[in-house]
Formats: C-alpha cells, structure tokens, sequence
C-alpha cells in the first residue's frame, strides 16, 4: 500500500481534463530501500501535509515500511526553511519518505497527483477545512477515483462549532487546559514539546491502520479525522475524572497533592539536580537503610505511604538539608544499586550522546537535506526485537519527482518539458517561487 501526503495552500483547479492511471502500486525506482520485512511494505501513501501534525502520521507509517510520496510545492515545505524550535521540524518527521515538487495550480501538476491517488492505499492532509475540497482534492472526490482509499484528514478541531478557528498546538494547550495543569498558578505554561502535534499525527496513523484492517472485510476505504483539541482533551481526561471521582477540581501539577510522599526534585551538590522518587513502603525502607536514615524509618509519623505524604511539608524540607552535600552520582550510584526511581535533569542535546539509547539501537545515523550528518531518534518500539530503522534520508525538495513520473508512463522528454515549463521541481534546478 501507498500513502501520500499534499502539502498547504494549492489553489483549485477547475474544469481541466483529467487523465486517471488506475495500475496498482509496484516496486520501482522511486522505491529505494528494500521494506519487504517491514509490516506496512506494499502500501503506498500520498502526503499533503506541513509542519508537525501531518508529517508524524507519515513518518509513523513510513517507518514501519510504507511508501510515502510527499507532494511539495515548488518553493518547498515552509518547514525546511524554520528557524528556533522549528528547525528541527523537517528532518525529524519527514524521513523514509520520498519527495515529488509539483505546481498543482497547472492543470498537468494536478493530473499527475490524481494518476497517484488511483493507484494508492492512504491520502493524508492537513490543512483547514474546505482547502481540499477547493482544490478537488477532498474526501468526496478521490474517494469517487478511487473506492479503497483511506483519506486521513489532520484538523484543529473534529467537526463541530469551533472547527472554523485556526488552531495550533499551543492555542489548545491554552484552551483545553494542559497549560493550566503544566503551569503554577496563575502562570499557565505549555509542554516543552509538541505534544498535541505529534501524538494528533499519531492518532492518524492509528486511525489509517484500523481503516485499513476494516477494508480488509469491507473492500472499501473511508475517512479518517484526527484532531488537536480532541488529542489534548484525551490528555487532561486523567484530570477531569479526578473531579469527576473526587468532586474537587485538579490542582495544577506544581501544586499538586502528590500520590507519594517522595516524588521531587532535589538540588544537591553543586547546584546540580535529580529527581528521586519513593513511591511505596517497602521503597520507603529501602531508601532509609541506604542513606543510614534510620531515625526517618523509626518515626511513627511516617510508616505508611498515605502518612508521608500528609507529612510532605516537613518531610521534604528535611530530606533536602539531608540530601543537599551528597553529589547527584554519588545519590544516582545509591539508588540504582537499590533499584529505587530516580533520573538526572538532562538537557535534549545531551540525549544524543545517552549511552542507552546508543546501545540499544534508538539513535540512528542520518544525513541532512543540507549534507550534514547527525543522529536521530527513532519510534519508541520494537517489532521481533528490531528497531525500526532510517531506511531514507529526509528528502531533498523533488529528490524523487523524476523516478515516480516515469513510474507513472511519463517519458523523459515530457518530464524535461514539465521541469523547464516549471509544472515540475527536480533537486539542483532552481524552482519558481510559490505563488499560492
């Protein structure tokens, strides 16, 4: 199977011949590293998506060995061109996929993406409701070319009275009280990660593969919305039952009255920090014969869990004065050899030296768009006890245009006719400017 994704902002086109190319999907010289292994090899997936949400879903599927063909605009991905904590956007989520550079405002540009969507498995977007359908590319007319497509759709917001707003993942963090919970009163803060982003692309790519098990019965595609408000309501459902059961509302998790009584982060030696978490009773004594804290183990005020963490105000206060000589490898040394919860505060450039994640596989060697090598993490999984790998670089813009047209029946020359009559990007050869 195939998915493919369309990037932002085409505009319609209407009332233009088009040529359908209904062959199925088969290996070719687009087709690169072998995913024959891989569970999802076979399908092929056509993408029309930006930024964070979108491209998850494809490289979800990619990973586990779909083809993905990423349609750009001319100009690119504005993502390639991100700076600050954007910059990292493109290379991350767009690897193991295939790039094809199209102006789909030229009625040629957009018969080529229908020649795709004929013979492909998953359609993917994610831009605001009513572009697609504008650019005849919505759910109702490629689901007409092609019955067994699954048409993934990545919104802010499911249908409904706020599906018109613009959202982004910050703006539902806000509204849909994540920040609020993140935050210390009256400060409310977001996740220090894309989370509604990238899990919202996730969910996509579970939505996919549950349409795509359904089909199997069926013989029939459908649709599938995923969204960033609902993806953030899933979030802060632990929070909202916790008032539901107790009748009083979630404090925020800085103000929080913690399940245990050892749950902090402790500045010790040097300033340095850890997190040190005691979580039960039998941690409890383990903690104390460790550290000698037999005096803490004794005392009648702190036997239980429960005990301790009505005692936090006094509790914690005496373990930082107790903890605070100690360096964090000397406090880590202990509480590993007793198996005891604890993590030292690392910063996100730190992971890619981590000696786990370099052990076991989960930092994979890659070259940027711009030639440079790095590292990157990969899915946090396993299948059969492999990782799954970076088969493909993150694509250079129209690195693959060529091989899929003539994949497609194009002839070389009415490929070289498409590129100079800019309809078609190729890497190295200067692009028109996006107009869209």
């Amino acid at each position: 199977m195939a998915v493919i994704l369309v990037s932002p902002a085409w505009p319609a086109v209407l009332g233009m011949p088009i040529v359908m190319s209904m062959m199925m999907h088969t290996k070719n010289a687009a087709s690169g590293p072998e995913t024959s292994g891989l569970p999802l090899a076979g399908l092929r997936v056509i993408e029309f998506t930006h930024m964070v949400m979108g491209p998850t879903c494809g490289m979800v599927l990619a990973d586990l060995g779909a083809e993905v063909i990423k349609v750009e605009p001319l100009a690119g991905d504005s993502t390639r061109q991100l700076l600050g904590s954007g910059a990292g956007f493109y290379p991350l989520f767009n690897r193991n996929k295939l790039s094809l550079s199209l102006d789909v405002k030229d009625p040629r540009g957009l018969e080529i993406v229908l020649k795709l969507v004929a013979g492909a498995d998953v359609f993917s977007e994610n831009f605001k409701s009513g572009t697609m359908e504008r650019l005849g590319l919505g759910y109702e007319a490629l689901s007409r070319l092609n019955e067994r497509l699954i048409y993934v759709s990545h919104k802010g917001f499911l249908p409904g009275p706020y599906e018109h707003r613009t959202a982004l993942d910050e703006v539902v963090q806000m509204m849909g009280g994540l920040a609020y919970m993140t935050g210390r009163p009256g400060d409310p803060l977001r996740a220090g990660s894309s989370v509604n982003d990238i899990m919202g692309g996730m969910f996509g790519a579970i939505g996919a593969l549950a349409a795509l098990q359904q089909r199997h019965q069926t013989g029939r595609g459908q649709q599938v919305q995923s969204s960033l408000f609902e993806n953030n309501i899933f979030l802060v459902a632990q929070h909202m039952m916790q008032f539901a059961v107790t009748g009083k509302p979630a404090a925020p998790m800085p103000e929080r009255i913690s399940p245990w009584g050892i749950y902090d982060v402790f500045t010790v030696a040097g300033g340095e920090q850890i997190f040190l978490a005691v979580v039960g009773d039998t941690q409890w004594a383990t903690f104390c014969q460790a550290f000698d804290f037999g005096d803490l183990q004794a005392d009648e005020r702190l036997l239980t869990n429960n005990l301790r963490v009505l005692a936090r105000e006094w509790l914690i206060p005496e373990l930082r004065r107790r903890l605070l000589p100690r360096a964090a490898a000397e406090i880590a040394a202990v509480f590993e050899a007793a198996g005891l919860p604890f993590a030292p505060i690392t910063r996100p450039e730190q992971l890619m030296d981590d000696p786990h994640l370099l052990a076991t596989g989960g930092l994979a060697p890659m070259t940027l768009p711009d030639g440079r090598a790095t590292r990157v993490p990969l899915l946090p999984l396993s299948l059969d006890g492999e990782r799954l790998g970076l088969r493909r670089d993150p694509p250079r813009l129209g690195q693959h245009s060529r091989a899929l047209l003539r994949e497609l029946g194009y002839a070389d020359a009415a490929i070289e006719a498409l590129v100079r009559e800019g309809v078609l990007g190729v890497q190295g050869e200067a692009a028109p400017a996006d107009l869209g």
